[in-house]
């Protein structure tokens, strides 16, 4: 099994872990302390109506949270956050990359074909993880192509190519994430449509002058639409820093190459 391979499967296992992990603390965070909290508060308002006091609009974090759709909107955020520190662990692992000197060649000298070889031998003593990040990979296909065309234009081609597969590469492999960012408003609306429901079912309960079923429903439904897309936007900020990081390295590892390698190249 090779080592990309092998990432793939580390990375899907992480992922299902990840999953399992949010499920369990969210849903154990929601039974033990936000449901009991926010029945205890409402509760409390319904013994000042029954008692004829003034009733206020309950307004508790605790009861804004407590249905089940802001419930699986907290699960996905958790899940779509270790995603993204996942990625962004082996982002910054790679970035660390350029700041080594993986090619030493010195100033105003020039590399023929039959120099690539030694070149490689560097890159090839690495470890098989860092083998299979970008640049070593940019630059190990670079020198393998000029070594065997013997042209400058196929080395700078190659190692276009391998930056410009990567950057699809990491982009596909947010498709997961964006599913999230999509999903998380989604669960948002359909609590909406489901409070909605449930307060047009109690419509002649506000019709003979009790409006606090209507105000619970209607309740669920503002709130899980409010939490969900407030939720979407932590998301999306993430994502977007996560993608602008991805972006930048393979732009400076195509630059790495460009000013350690390519410009050294001579063809005979």
């Amino acid at each position: 099994m090779n080592t990309s391979t092998n990432r793939a499967s580390n990375e899907m296992f992480f992922q299902l872990i990840a999953l399992l992990l949010a499920i369990i603390i969210v849903h154990t965070i929601f039974v033990t302390v936000v449901r009991p909290n926010a029945e205890s508060t409402i509760r409390h308002h319904a013994e000042m109506v029954a008692a004829g006091e003034e009733y206020q609009v309950p307004r508790s974090f605790f009861i804004v949270i407590k249905d089940l759709e802001q419930e699986a909107c907290f699960i996905l955020m958790f899940w779509s956050l270790a995603i993204m520190g996942y990625k962004t662990r082996t982002t910054i692992r790679e970035q660390r990359m350029l700041g080594q000197a993986l090619i030493s060649i010195a100033e105003g000298s020039r590399v023929l074909p039959d120099d690539a070889s030694q070149l490689t031998r560097p890159l090839q003593s690495l470890p098989d993880e860092q083998r299979s990040y970008l640049l070593p990979r940019a630059l190990h296909t670079a020198l393998t192509r000029f070594q065997v065309t013997e042209s400058v234009q196929f080395a700078t081609e190659a190692v276009t190519g391998v930056c410009d597969t990567e950057n699809d590469r990491l982009d596909s492999e947010l498709s997961m994430v964006r599913y999230i960012t999509w999903a998380i408003p989604s669960i948002g609306f359909i609590g909406t449509v489901r409070g909605i429901g449930a307060a047009l079912g109690q419509a002649h309960e506000a019709i003979a002058g009790d409006i606090a079923g209507v105000t619970s429903s209607l309740g669920v439904a503002f709130n899980s639409t409010f939490i969900a897309l407030l939720i979407s936007m932590v998301v999306m900020f993430f994502m977007h820093q996560l993608q602008l990081s991805q972006e930048r390295l393979v732009l400076d590892s195509q630059s790495y190459c460009e000013n350690n390698l390519l410009r050294f190249l001579k063809a005979k």
